[in-house]
C-alpha cells in the first residue's frame, strides 16, 4: 500500500516510531527518520533533529525534500521532565512541524498524530485545549501553563488532549484542506515501549495496572504501526480529521463506565 511513497515518521529511535519506519520500509516506502538521537538500526535515511525549539523545528523543515507523502508524528515525551518540555515536544514542536511541512507534502498527502488514551479528557476540557491548539508557533510555555493553570504533573495527558482538538481543527484548516492533505490521530493505550516505566511514575502504577486489565495486557508498537500507515496509505483517502483509538477496546471501556452505559 505503501510503495513508491515518502513517509517521514518522527522518534524514529525506539517504540512506535522504530517499528512505524521498519514496516513503512517492508511495505516499500522510502522512509526518512528523526530523532534526536541515532537509531541502533537505522531504516532508510537519517535525520537528527530536535522538537522542542522554533529553530529545531526550522532546521528539520529545510533538510526535508519536497514531494513527501506523509508525515508520522510519533516523537514526544512522557512528563517526567515536566509540563514545559513535554507540551513543547508532544504539541508545539508536532504542530510547527507539521505546518511548515504542509508546502512540502504532496496534494493528498497525510499526517498522522499519536495522540493518546490519555487525551480521554479532551471533552470536559475542550475550551482550554481548542485555546492552546490555536496559538501561533511557540509561544512563551511558562506563561501558557500559569495561564491556563497546567501543574507540571499533567503536562503528557494534557499535551494530548491539546492534539487531539488540533487534530480535528487542522484537518478543516485552509493551509491542509487546500492541498487535500488528510490530518488523522491515532490513540494508543499503554504500550510495551522503552518510556512505559516513566508513564507508571507520570500516571501511577493503579491507572496503568487498571488500563492494562481492562483490556487483557499492554499493547505493542508492532499492534499500533499498521494503523499508521493505514491512515497513511490511499486506503485511508476519506479518512480525515478522525482518531482511531487503537488500545485494545480501553476506550470503550473507559466510555461504558463514565456515561453508565
Amino acid at each position: 500500500m505503501l510503495f513508491g511513497k515518502t513517509i517521514v515518521v518522527t522518534g524514529v529511535s525506539s517504540g512506535i516510531g522504530q517499528r512505524t519506519a521498519e514496516l513503512a520500509a517492508q511495505m516499500g516506502a522510502n522512509v526518512i527518520g528523526i530523532d534526536v538521537v541515532k537509531p541502533k538500526h537505522n531504516v532508510g535515511t537519517f535525520l537528527e533533529g530536535d522538537l522542542s525549539t522554533q529553530d529545531g523545528v526550522d532546521s528539520i523543515i529545510d533538510a526535508l525534500p519536497n514531494e513527501i507523502d506523509a508525515l508520522c508524528n510519533v516523537a514526544g515525551v512522557s512528563g517526567t521532565g515536566g509540563a514545559a518540555i513535554t507540551l513543547a515536544i508532544n504539541f508545539f514542536g508536532l504542530k510547527a512541524l507539521s505546518e511548515g511541512l504542509a508546502g512540502k507534502i504532496r496534494t493528498s498527502g497525510s499526517i498522522v498524530n499519536v495522540a493518546s488514551m490519555a487525551g480521554f479528557g479532551w471533552r470536559q476540557n475542550t475550551q482550554r485545549a481548542s485555546a492552546i491548539a490555536k496559538m501561533d508557533g511557540f509561544p512563551n510555555i511558562e506563561k501558557v501553563m500559569g495561564d491556563f493553570a497546567i501543574p507540571n504533573e499533567l503536562g503528557y495527558p494534557i499535551s494530548k488532549e491539546i492534539l487531539l482538538v488540533w487534530t480535528m481543527l487542522a484537518a478543516h484548516q485552509d493551509r491542509f484542506k487546500s492541498r487535500n492533505i488528510r490530518v488523522n490521530a491515532v490513540s494508543p493505550g499503554p504500550v510495551e515501549t522503552p518510556i512505559l516505566t516513566q508513564f507508571r511514575h507520570v500516571l501511577g502504577d493503579e491507572r496503568v495496572n487498571s488500563d492494562v486489565n481492562r483490556v487483557g495486557r499492554a499493547g505493542t508498537a508492532a499492534d499500533i504501526a499498521p494503523v499508521i500507515l493505514f491512515l497513511c496509505s490511499d486506503a485511508a483517502r476519506w479518512v480525515n480529521g478522525n482518531n482511531i483509538a487503537t488500545d485494545g477496546g480501553l476506550e470503550a471501556s473507559v466510555t461504558i463506565e463514565e456515561l453508565a452505559l
